[in-house]
């Protein structure tokens, strides 16, 4: 029996020493790995900046992962637009880079960052230096960018999409009808929107007009920046986008001057080899380029802070770091602001928004951090894609705002929303409720019936008494910015309507069209500093912190779903998860869904 003991023990410690010289080996790999990928880098000359039009454009690049190549998901994952700008810039001023290749694909973001990088490209035309351009097929998006280019080639036997923009909201009404749930909806804002495809079938009339206006200024910023780059009359765009283009043979692309070349990849090859006087063509990623810069560059002057605020504005963090990826967490926002606030180093702050708002709460709290910032230090806002309801709340008391064309703000309204589940409960899964209780409201929000009509005149004056605080925000905001306002002129630009930076411009909602960059030198302005740096906040998790936290927490049920539902998770997901959101909410519809 002894000797038998001996030998279980004798494996079991076996096992466990094998199990710790695994994990030893994984990360010594891990390090080894990363140690190579961390190591300084230089441009060879005669290189091409190849920028690959795929995958979703970020605010922020994600931290590098040294296993990307190696798992063969480069295409699958994020840029960062802030690499992908910095990258152009870079190339550039390099002499050893001669020209930029743009290859077209499948590219996710909205209009407003595609604005932002083709405005870099055209900046970068202005050196000499050549961009060539080609996709075996290019979506609207990616042919955008790619109409910046010099020279737009595509494959014989590719498609080139050119169809305007439609929003095309989905609506959900009949199937919580089906499921027996309702949704008991309390607002202010004739243009609110995000609760119609809760309670509609369709469109209203006010949602379909102020959709109408801002998808048609956005489709004409888009179509007079290809017509000036490609020598196409706008009449000749909206005319091809009309009969499906991208249906059409290929070859009738260059009769159209949508395109300039009808070549395979090889052509292409060769056309590059002539720019850069080489048999080989040497390929750079944004990252190398990027990161050969960042080895010369050093910090001189006065710290600019940027602080990126992106994705729903939340009271608390979601459980799963899945979901965490794109929120704006309220309290850890004020906290990282209090911070800056008291950063003697940091001498103005940057805040950079996309989102499309939230939690009125959590709008309402970061609101007072960035006043008490401001006591210390000029605060400007950068818009990006979307500034809108919540991320309008953020905003609208800042020092100064800078807007894109094409970014998606307003959306001053505020609304409630809670689903009345007892058809749910009742009839199809035959429950029954009783109540005893000692006071009125003792059963407020009970779910085994709809709100009475006390109640429903309770959190309607509870909703407006949110509205009030949001319009006054704006008008003092707007009013100390130099835009005089009186809480009836919001009112009457407000009432949830969404406008784009060009029409928030005329309406005195924000300060000037813009980049991040015209933000941040803004920003120096204001503090009166002339030799300045940017420096992000808050700073990215490192691959390794997002691996470790992925294996500990990541939700993959909720990834399957997240993944399987697609555009329509959002939306759902927020019925479903009411009870856990703030009662009050200040947000845009989760997608635009342009198309």
């Amino acid at each position: 029996m002894r000797q038998f003991m001996k030998y279980v023990i004798a494996t079991i410690c076996g096992v466990a020493l094998f199990f710790v010289g695994i994990y030893l080996l994984f990360f010594i790999f891990v390090s080894i790995v990363a140690l190579a990928g961390s190591g300084s880098s230089s441009i060879d000359k005669h290189s091409i900046l190849r920028i690959e039009l795929t995958g979703n454009i970020t605010e922020q690049a994600p931290a590098e992962n040294p296993f990307a190549e190696i798992i063969g998901n480069d295409v699958l994952a994020n840029q960062g637009l802030d690499v992908l700008v910095k990258a152009v810039r870079d190339a550039k001023d390099n002499d050893n880079i001669d020209a930029i290749y743009l290859e077209g694909g499948m590219v996710s973001t909205d209009w407003a960052t595609l604005q932002y990088l083709r405005g870099e490209l055209e900046a970068f035309k202005k050196s000499g230096k050549k961009i060539v351009a080609y996709a075996d097929q290019y979506t609207q998006p990616s042919y955008y960018i790619a109409s910046v280019a010099d020279t737009v080639a595509i494959n014989p036997l590719g498609m080139l999409d050119w169809h305007g923009i439609a929003s095309q909201p989905i609506f959900y009404t009949g199937l919580l009808e089906k499921i027996g749930v309702k949704m008991q909806v309390f607002k202010v804002g004739t243009y609110k929107s995000a609760v119609e495809p809760y309670i509609l079938n369709s469109m209203s009339d006010a949602n379909r007009l102020q959709v109408e206006s801002y998808i048609s200024d956005i489709w004409n910023e888009v179509t007079h920046a290809v017509s000036k780059s490609r020598k196409i009359s706008v009449d000749s765009l909206n005319a091809y986008a009309d009969n499906y283009v991208a249906l059409a043979e290929p070859k009738s692309y260059k009769a159209k001057h949508l395109v300039d070349k009808i070549s395979y990849v090889d052509e292409v090859r060769e056309m590059l080899r002539a720019i850069a006087g080489e048999n080989d063509v040497h390929f750079v990623t944004p990252t190398e380029v990027v990161a050969a810069a960042s080895t010369k560059e050093k910090n001189d002057g006065d710290a600019i802070a940027v602080y990126y605020a992106q994705g729903d504005i939340v009271d608390e963090a979601a459980s799963t770091s899945f979901s965490e990826e794109s929120q704006i967490v309220g309290n850890t926002v004020v906290e990282d602001l209090d911070r800056l606030a008291n950063d003697d180093d940091v001498k103005a702050v940057v805040l950079r928004i996309n989102s499309g708002g939230g939690s009125a709460y959590a709008s309402e709290q970061m609101w007072r951090a960035i006043q008490l910032l401001k006591k210390k230090k000029p605060v400007v806002v950068s818009m990006s894609g979307m500034a809108a309801s919540g991320g309008y709340y953020m905003s609208c008391g800042a020092d100064y705002i800078v807007a894109e064309p094409s970014t998606l703000t307003g959306s001053i309204g505020i609304f409630g929303m809670i689903p009345d589940v007892s058809g749910l409960l009742k009839e199809k899964l035959g429950l029954s409720f009783d109540v005893v209780k000692t006071n009125e409201s003792s059963d407020f929000g009970a779910s085994g019936r709809p709100f009475n009509a006390s109640e429903s005149d309770a959190m309607q004056q509870y909703v407006n008494r949110g509205y009030r605080t949001f319009i006054t925000r704006v008008a003092d905001g707007r009013t100390a910015a130099g835009h005089k306002m009186t809480i009836a002129d919001v009112d009457s630009i407000g009432q949830g309507r969404v406008w784009t930076g060009n029409q928030a411009l005329k309406l005195g909602l924000v300060d000037q069209l813009g980049t991040l960059d015209d933000a941040i030198a803004k920003a120096a302005k204001l503090a009166k500093v002339e030799k300045y740096y940017a420096d992000s906040y808050p700073a990215p998790a490192s691959w390794m912190d997002k691996f470790m936290d992925a294996a500990k927490q990541k939700d993959y049920l909720e990834e399957r779903v997240k993944t399987t539902l697609g555009e329509y998770y959002a939306p759902l997901s927020f019925v479903l998860n009411a009870d856990n959101n703030s009662m009050l909410q200040t947000r845009i519809f989760y997608l635009p869904n342009l198309k």
